[in-house]
């Protein structure tokens, strides 16, 4: 089963899971705090600190239905159901969130702490299991590279596709009967993209298959399982090193759109004549990066299976801060560096994600070879918990920051601010990325350590039959 290859089809279902994922989380992440703040006139700080306690608290529930999920049993298995089960749910909680009703401020708010706080937990039901089938799909850690990085390319075209079409959708859906109403826009595209989500998820579960069985038959306790968790030195610096780098990337993503709004000197650049509307610098600059994410993951498995996984992402880190402080110095009207160093930083930062998740595959094999014990979706869990983690600090810094340097929407901002958000999109994220170094640089899981483990699991699960 180590040995076992994974067909073309399968691996695309795998990666169509993500995008569908993808799609949404790029829409929070580089549009929510806009959104909230420009079209739904909801103060910055406070969706920053909304951010932080919804996030927080879902952050907490994934390892819930990591345990939930481990211990379903159906005759698809213990993850794909979820994909089946949730994709509606997703769909109509992703428009619920850019729906914007006629409320007061304070209905406004209580708005959307209800919805985002749904959003968020629907979301977790179907991508913590999404992101467990990783780990009982092959037992073969180059397959599991190689269906990362199929997840992630994936991940970031259903990125592109979002960053390609928002604005023309918006721009055509709210001008319908001659009325210009950007609320209508943002929930009509909203609509667009979770009919796409719910499609993707669906051929997700149907084209793929769970293979990995744990080799204790015996139903773990919930306490064994956060016991072996907690004792898991792995996973403790792969939960920081990722939290790190989310923070890098939510920091410079919530804060791309007010850059260019209220620093940048640039006008719209592109007609996009099949809608009748134009692309602003704002959408070149994000799909340029979502395109430079490809890029670093097509390079990440070759490079990771000649040096390896840790110094792969070691030297990918190191390159991102370099560059993102770089980033500091970039005049306001010198757009052709900004697009470069997008390009450079966007790279560095697409290639640490398919390592991320492969190395917790590797570490749920390294927590069942030290224990008997397996807990695949509390594992992978804690990863998609150290995401939602890291876009919570990063997203509650971006309001609070905007909040203190002064920002007021839609109107000239003061110098002070400006500044400010020059430095969201360079030396504040390169923050992050120094923290992610330092993290990665005691993770003790090597190739040769990594591949005794394979095969002693493989002989183990061939013994029993």
């Amino acid at each position: 089963m180590s040995n076992q290859r994974i067909s073309l089809k399968e691996k695309i279902g795998y990666g169509l899971g993500d995008a569908a994922s993808s799609m949404f989380w790029k829409l929070f992440g580089m549009y929510l705090m806009f959104f909230y703040t420009d079209i739904f006139g909801i103060n910055a700080a406070i969706v920053g600190t909304m951010f932080l306690i919804t996030r927080v608290w879902d952050s907490l529930f994934d390892p819930v239905v990591g345990v939930i999920s481990d211990r379903t049993e159906t005759r698809w298995g213990k993850f794909r159901p979820y994909l089946l089960w949730m994709a509606l749910p997703f769909g109509v909680m992703g428009v619920l969130i850019f729906t914007t009703p006629d409320l007061s401020d304070t209905g406004k708010i209580v708005y959307a702490y209800v919805t985002y706080s749904l959003m968020m937990m629907v979301y977790s039901l179907i991508n913590v299991p999404y992101a467990s089938l990783l780990g009982v799909i092959s037992a073969n850690p180059k397959e599991r590279t190689a269906l990362s990085s199929y997840r992630m390319i994936f991940a970031f075209l259903g990125s592109i596709l979002v960053l390609v079409l928002v604005d023309p959708l918006v721009g055509t859906f709210s001008n319908w009967h001659s009325q210009t109403s950007l609320s209508l826009g943002w929930s009509m595209a909203a609509l667009v993209f979770a009919i796409i989500a719910i499609v993707f998820f669906l051929c997700t579960f149907s084209w793929t298959k769970e293979r990995i069985h744990p080799i204790k038959e015996t139903e773990n306790s919930l306490k064994e399982d956060i016991g072996d968790l907690i004792r898991n030195r792995p996973w403790w610096i792969l939960l920081g090193a990722g939290i790190a780098a989310l923070i890098f990337n939510s920091i410079r993503d919530g804060a791309a759109v007010y850059y260019f709004k209220y620093y940048a000197v640039a006008p719209e650049v592109l007609d996009w004549g099949l809608f009748g509307s134009t692309l602003s610098i704002t959408t070149v600059y994000l799909v340029l990066g979502q395109a430079a994410n490809i890029v670093g993951i097509l390079f990440v498995t070759p490079i990771a299976n000649r040096i390896g996984k840790k110094n792969t992402y070691l030297f990918a880190m190191i390159c991102a801060t370099i560059f993102s402080v770089a980033f500091y110095f970039v005049g306001k009207e010198n757009i052709t560096m900004m697009l470069v160093l997008q390009v450079l930083i966007s790279v560095c930062a697409g290639s640490i994600f398919p390592l991320l998740w492969a190395m917790y595959a590797d570490i749920a094999d390294y927590s069942e070879w030290r224990t008997g014990r397996r807990a695949t979706g509390l594992i992978f869990s804690s990863s998609s918990m150290s995401q939602k983690f890291g876009w919570s600090i990063g997203g509650a810094l971006t309001g609070w920051l905007l909040a203190y340097f002064g920002f007021q929407a839609n109107v000239v901002q003061t110098q002070d601010v400006q500044d400010g958000i020059r430095m969201m999109l360079s030396l504040l994220p390169a923050i992050g990325t120094i923290l992610s170094v330092l993290f990665i640089l005691f993770y003790p899981l090597n190739e040769a350590k990594l591949k005794g483990i394979t095969i002693e699991l493989a002989s183990k699960r061939a013994s029993r039959g």
